[in-house]
C-alpha cells in the first residue's frame, strides 16, 4: 500500500511522496482557524459577560418605555372615542327633542331647523367640524349645519354608508362607525315620534383624534431620538473591537478566494531567490503537480529534478539571469505529475529590481496541456481537412468576411488558370478573378428549396467548359464556393432540347387532328348527357308515381274497407236493430276511419299545392304564446290518453311575421307526430325563442327515436320510418314533408336530430321579418 501511494525521485527531495488531498483540505481550514481565532479571542476577552449584557439592557429599558406610553396613549385614545359618543348621542338627542318641542306633531320648516341646529350646536359647545342635520320620514336632509349643506335636500343613505342600523332602529342603534366622502365618521340618529322626522349627528374621526394624534407623533418621534442616542453609543462602543475582527476575516478571505482563482485557473505563484537557491511555491502550484502542500522553500535540485531534460536546462537559465544576459523568463516546459505523467507548464517570471545585488525572479506558471492537446489535434484536422479539399474532383475556395482568400485547392487554380504564385492566402478576391481567365456567359440560378440559403451561378469558360458555381456564407461572414463541371450535363440538355423541339412539332400536328375529334366526341358527350337527364327525371316521375301509388293504395283502402264493411254490416242488421251498443262502435269506426281518410286527401291536396307553386303565404305579425298554447291545447287529449307530459317554455311577448295557418300548421303536425310517437309516460317539451334575427321553434320528445340512416329519408312525401317501435302508428307519411315546404316556403328551415331509444328534437328556423319589410 505504501508503495502505491508514493513516487520516488532520484534526488530525494520533497517531493519523496504523492499528495493526500483530504489532508491538505483539512490542513487549509485548520490554518485558517490558526490565523482567525488570535483576533477573534482578543476582542471577547475584555469582560465578555458585560459585553453581551448591554445590548439587552438596552432594548429592555426601550421596551419598558415605549410599552408604559403605548398603554397610555392606547389608554388616552379610548376614552377620547367613548366622550365622543356619549356627547354625539347626546347632540343628536337634544335635536329631536328641540324639534319635538318646536313641532309636535311634524317636521319644523327648514329655516326653524336651522335655528334649532345652531341652537344645540351652541348649548353642546360642539365645533365646526361636527355635522347636525334634520331629515323627513325618507331620510331626506331639510337642514343642516354649515359642514354639510351640501346634503341638503338629498337622502342621507347617499352620502352615509354602513349606517342601515341607525336609520332602522335610531337611537337603540347607539353610536356608529359610517362611511361619509370616503373617510370614517361616528354617526348618531334619533328619531322622531311616529317616523314623521331625524335628527342627525356626525362626528368626523380625524378631526376627534387630531390632538392625540400629534401628541403621538411627538412621543413616537422622543422615543426614536432616545432610541437612536443609545445606538449610537452602542455602535461607537463595539464599532472599534468589530473593526479587527472585520480586517482578519477579509483578510483570511482574500487569501482563500486568491488560492481557490489559481486552483481553479490551474495557475501556479512562484517566487525564486537566486542568491540563496530557494523557491517558494503557492498551494495551487502543488494542487497542479499533485504533490502534498508544504510552507517550505523549495531547493534548487529539488525544482530542477522534476523538469523534463529535454525542454531545458534550469542551471543554465539561472546562470543567464545571474549574469544579467535576460532579466525575464517566458518558456513553456514539461514538469513531472505525481502520478509519473507528464504536464506542459508555461512560466512566466519578471526580475523584481534589475539594479539589486540579489537577484529576485516573481512570476506564474500555467498548465497548457489541454491547450497543446487542442493544438495538436487542430493541427491534424486542418491537415485532413486541407487533404480531404485537395482530393475532391470539384473546385473549392475560401474567403473570409474582408473578400480574402483563406485556402483552396488545385482545382480552383486550374479552373481560374493562375500560377500557385499568385493564389496564396491573404490575396484579395478582385485581384484574383481580374487576372483568371475571362468567362463568357454567366447566369444566377434561383435556389426551389431555400432561395435564403446560398447562391448558385452557371458558369462557361473560355475553354468552352462549364461550371456550377455554389456559394454559402459562413457564419464568421466569409464565403464558401464549389464548383462543379456540368460540361456534359449541358451538351445532354443542348440535345434534348433539339429532340424536345422536333417532339413538338409533331406533338402540335397530333393535337390539331385530336382537337377536330375532340370537338365531335363533345358534341357526342353533351347530347349523351341531355338524353340521361331525361331518362332520369323520366325514371324518378315513374318512381315517384309508384311510391305514391304503393302508400295511397293502403292508407286509402284501409279507412274504405272499414267504412264499406261496418255499413254492410249495419244494413243487413246482422246483430239486431240499429240501436244496440255493438252498431255504435262500429259508428264509431266508421267516423274514425272517415275523419283519418279526410286528413290523408287534405294532406294530399296540401302538399301537391306547395309542390304546384300555388300554396300562397298571407304575412302577418302573429303573437305565437297564445298560437302555440292553442296547438298544444288540440294534441292534450291524445297526450293524456298516453299519460304523456307536454311542457312549454315559450316566453309570454314572442312575436313573428308569417302565414298563422302556415305557422299553426306546422306546431300541430311537429306536436301529434311528437305525441304519436312517444311511449306510455313520456314527456314532450315546446322550446321558442329568437335567436340572431330568427324564430328557433324546437319539439323534444323521449320516443322511440329514429335510427341514423333513415334521417335523410324524413320530410320527402309518403316517406315514412318503420321499426320495431314505430310500425304499429298509422300515417300517410305527408305530415313532416308539409312542415318542411312550409318552412322553406318563409325563409326557413327545418332540422332533425334523433336517437334510436332515446328521442328525437325537431328544430324549426324561421327569419324575423318587420311588418313592412314583410308587406
Amino acid at each position: 500500500m505504501a508503495k502505491a501511494d508514493t513516487w520516488a525521485i532520484p534526488t530525494g527531495g520533497i517531493f519523496s511522496r504523492r499528495r493526500n488531498r483530504r489532508t491538505h483540505g483539512m490542513g487549509l481550514a485548520g490554518n485558517a482557524k490558526i490565523i482567525a481565532a488570535p483576533a477573534y479571542e482578543r476582542l471577547l476577552a475584555v469582560e465578555p459577560y458585560l459585553r453581551r449584557s448591554i445590548p439587552i439592557l438596552v432594548v429592555i429599558f426601550l421596551l419598558v418605555i415605549a410599552s408604559a406610553r403605548f398603554l397610555s396613549m392606547m389608554e388616552w385614545r379610548e376614552e377620547i372615542e367613548r366622550d365622543t359618543k356619549t356627547l354625539l348621542g347626546m347632540a343628536a338627542n337634544n335635536l329631536a327633542q328641540s324639534m319635538r318641542l318646536a313641532a309636535p306633531e311634524g317636521l319644523p320648516q327648514p329655516q326653524e331647523a336651522g335655528v334649532l341646529i345652531d341652537e344645540v350646536s351652541r348649548q353642546g359647545g360642539i365645533g365646526s367640524d361636527w355635522i347636525l342635520a334634520v331629515a323627513d320620514r325618507q331620510f331626506i336632509v331639510t337642514a343642516a349645519s354649515p359642514r354639510g349643506q351640501k346634503m341638503a335636500g338629498q337622502p342621507l343613505d347617499t352620502f352615509v354608508t354602513g349606517g342601515q342600523p341607525l336609520f332602522l332602529f335610531g337611537e337603540r342603534a347607539g353610536v356608529l362607525d359610517v362611511r361619509l366622502g370616503g373617510t370614517d365618521w361616528l354617526a348618531a340618529v334619533d328619531i322622531l315620534p311616529g317616523g314623521a322626522g331625524a335628527a342627525v349627528a356626525l362626528a368626523d374621526r380625524d378631526a376627534i383624534f387630531a390632538d392625540w394624534r400629534r401628541s403621538a407623533s411627538l412621543n413616537v418621534t422622543l422615543f426614536v431620538v432616545t432610541a437612536g442616542v443609545l445606538m449610537a453609543i452602542l455602535y461607537a462602543y463595539f464599532s472599534q473591537a468589530a473593526r479587527a475582527l472585520a480586517a482578519d476575516r477579509i483578510y483570511l478571505e482574500a487569501h482563500q478566494r486568491v488560492d481557490l482563482a489559481l486552483v481553479r485557473g490551474k495557475c501556479g505563484l512562484w517566487d525564486w531567490d537566486m542568491a540563496r537557491g530557494k523557491m517558494y511555491w503557492s498551494r495551487s502550484m502543488y494542487e497542479m503537480l499533485g504533490y502534498e502542500a508544504a510552507d517550505v522553500m523549495l531547493s534548487f535540485g529539488d525544482v530542477s529534478s522534476i523538469i523534463h531534460p529535454d525542454d531545458g536546462d534550469l542551471f543554465t537559465l539561472a546562470n543567464r539571469i545571474v549574469a544579467r544576459e535576460i532579466d525575464q523568463i517566458d518558456q513553456v516546459f514539461r514538469m513531472r505529475h505525481a502520478d509519473g505523467r507528464w504536464i506542459w507548464m508555461r512560466a512566466r517570471a519578471q526580475v523584481v529590481d534589475a539594479d539589486a545585488p540579489e537577484i529576485h525572479l516573481i512570476g506564474i506558471a500555467v498548465d497548457v496541456t489541454e491547450q497543446r492537446t487542442l493544438v495538436q489535434q487542430s493541427e491534424a484536422a486542418d491537415q485532413r481537412l486541407r487533404t480531404a479539399i485537395e482530393n475532391i474532383t470539384e473546385s473549392f475556395v475560401l474567403w473570409d468576411a474582408a473578400e480574402r482568400l483563406v485556402m483552396c485547392n488545385t482545382k480552383y487554380q486550374q479552373d481560374t488558370g493562375l500560377d500557385l504564385s499568385e493564389i496564396v492566402p491573404g490575396v484579395r478576391r478582385q485581384d484574383i478573378e481580374r487576372r483568371m481567365n475571362a468567362i463568357r456567359s454567366e447566369r444566377r440560378l434561383m435556389s426551389q428549396a431555400n432561395p435564403g440559403a446560398g447562391a448558385t451561378f452557371e458558369r462557361q469558360l473560355a475553354d468552352g467548359r462549364w461550371l456550377q458555381v455554389t456559394e454559402l456564407k459562413t457564419r464568421d461572414g466569409g464565403t464558401v464556393s464549389v464548383g462543379t463541371d456540368i460540361t456534359q450535363l449541358k451538351q445532354h440538355q443542348e440535345k434534348l432540347v433539339d429532340s424536345e423541339r422536333r417532339l413538338m412539332a409533331t406533338i402540335h400536328d397530333l393535337s390539331v387532328a385530336r382537337r377536330a375529334e375532340q370537338e365531335r366526341g363533345h358534341e357526342l358527350v353533351e347530347l349523351n348527357r341531355k338524353y340521361m337527364r331525361e331518362t332520369e327525371r323520366a325514371e324518378a316521375a315513374n318512381r315517384a308515381k309508384s311510391e305514391f301509388l304503393a302508400n295511397m293504395s293502403h292508407e286509402l283502402r284501409t279507412p274504405l274497407n272499414a267504412i264499406i264493411g261496418f255499413s254492410e254490416l249495419m244494413q243487413q242488421s246482422l246483430f239486431g236493430p240499429l240501436g244496440s251498443e255493438r252498431y255504435e262502435e262500429y259508428v264509431g269506426d266508421i267516423y274514425s276511419s272517415g275523419t283519418y281518410l279526410l286528413g290523408v286527401i287534405n294532406d294530399i291536396l296540401d302538399m301537391s299545392k306547395i309542390e304546384a307553386g300555388q300554396f300562397s303565404i298571407n304575412r302577418e305579425c302573429i303573437d305565437l304564446c297564445p298560437l302555440i298554447r292553442e296547438t298544444v291545447r288540440v294534441v292534450a287529449l291524445q297526450a293524456a290518453k298516453k299519460d304523456i307530459e307536454v311542457e312549454t317554455e315559450i316566453p309570454d311577448s314572442i312575436s313573428l311575421v308569417a302565414d298563422r295557418r302556415a305557422i299553426k300548421q306546422i306546431v300541430i303536425n311537429l306536436l301529434s307526430n311528437a305525441v304519436k310517437f312517444t311511449g306510455q309516460g313520456g314527456k314532450v317539451t315546446v322550446r321558442a325563442r329568437k335567436v340572431s334575427g330568427a324564430l328557433t321553434l324546437a319539439i323534444e320528445d323521449t320516443g322511440c327515436g329514429i335510427p341514423r340512416v333513415a334521417l335523410k329519408k324524413l320530410g320527402r312525401p309518403f316517406e315514412q320510418v318503420q321499426n320495431q317501435f314505430s310500425k304499429n302508428h298509422a300515417g300517410s307519411g305527408l305530415g313532416l314533408a308539409i312542415s318542411r315546404s312550409l318552412t322553406e316556403l318563409h325563409g326557413g328551415a327545418l332540422k332533425i336530430r334523433s336517437k334510436e331509444g332515446v328521442g328525437t328534437i325537431v328544430c324549426v328556423r324561421i327569419p324575423v321579418l318587420e311588418q313592412a319589410e314583410a308587406a
